[in-house]
């Protein structure tokens, strides 16, 4: 136990790893050529799914790729080689286009299946270092990983060529993600569960899951049937319409409390209700309402469309539904 390491060389060990790896991805970046740009356009313009393949470290960091893809516009699988070669080669259809990766371009599992893809005229991208190997030799388009160390202390373990695999895969989906114009809109329509997908959500898609009817007052309404009216919607607000069903505004708790006094029942609703109160459009993005209401330290608010009152959205319901 006396030659057990310090925490300072550990966390020194783990700066030699880091800096070995952001060292290689920078000169990955310097090296990048017009092949990555080829690589993209191939991807793109595929009109069948981007087909991820690679076995072991490359075969783990190859489902990411094919997830990553897939999340951004890019409708994408992954194979595993040994399973192609034993009927998953069905899977892969003439309109396809193939991501194989292979640090040395040799995997002997890969070889059926980049066999196959050239009998059938099918696009091989190439991410590899073995720029004379045979995956190579029949990629159409090979994006190359620079001749770097590994940052295991034996140079054996897959560390920065597989950290720079990933990372040409991320430059890949969101070049090809720019390509395809994919929106915040697209993403989200992807995304519907976690916090993200929550957040990407239209007001509309939250409606859609709270149902609940918008309690509502006349303008004229007096304030005893305020009280009866707020109380019954127990939703701590509600909203003020014109005899047309217009908005007209919103009469929380705290307006109720501000209003009461020795007049108070010969007040109406318009008299107690805030006129211009922040509202809520269907069409607006859930992080976009959750921003305005902490900024404003707002708790409640009214969903407006077509000058009509469509919903309500609470803070704490916000909370309490993983918004945040």
């Amino acid at each position: 136990m006396s030659n057990s390491p310090t925490d300072t060389q550990l966390i020194e060990l783990a700066h030699t790893v880091l800096t070995t790896e952001a060292d290689a991805l920078n000169r990955l970046r310097d090296d990048l050529g017009d092949e990555f740009a080829q690589a993209a356009r191939v991807i793109f313009e595929s009109n069948g799914h981007c087909i991820v393949s690679g076995i072991g470290k490359s075969g783990h960091v190859g489902r990411k790729i094919a997830a990553t893809l897939s999340s951004t516009g890019t409708p994408s699988f992954f194979i595993h080689p040994t399973e192609a070669s034993h009927g998953d080669l069905g899977m892969i259809r003439s309109d396809c286009c193939v991501l194989a990766i292979s640090h040395s371009g040799e995997t002997r599992e890969m070889r059926d299946l980049i066999v196959h893809c050239n009998s059938q005229n099918i696009p091989i991208i190439a991410i590899t270092h073995g720029r004379n190997s045979f995956l190579a030799k029949h990629a159409k388009i090979i994006v190359p990983l620079i001749d770097a160390p590994e940052a295991c202390p034996n140079g054996l373990a897959p560390t920065t060529s597989t950290t720079m695999t990933l990372a040409l895969g991320d430059a890949l989906a969101v070049t090809v993600m720019h390509l395809r114009g994919f929106s915040r809109e697209d993403f989200g329509a992807r995304h519907p569960g976690g916090r993200l997908g929550l957040q990407l959500q239209k007001v509309s898609d939250y409606l859609v899951e709270n149902t609940d009817t918008v309690p509502a007052a006349r303008a004229d309404a007096p304030g005893r049937e305020v009280i009866q009216i707020i109380t019954e919607g127990r939703q701590g607000c509600i909203a003020v319409i014109a005899d047309n069903g217009n908005f007209v505004g919103m009469i929380t708790d705290g307006d109720l409390r501000r209003a009461m006094g020795q007049d108070f029942f010969e007040q109406t609703a318009k008299d107690m209700m805030t006129s211009d109160p922040v509202t809520a459009a269907p069409n607006q993005r859930m992080s976009e309402l959750i921003e305005i209401m902490v900024s404003r330290r707002i708790t409640n608010l009214c969903v407006v469309e077509d000058q009509k009152p469509v919903g309500m959205v609470h803070l704490k319901d916000l909370m309490q539904k993983g918004y945040f």
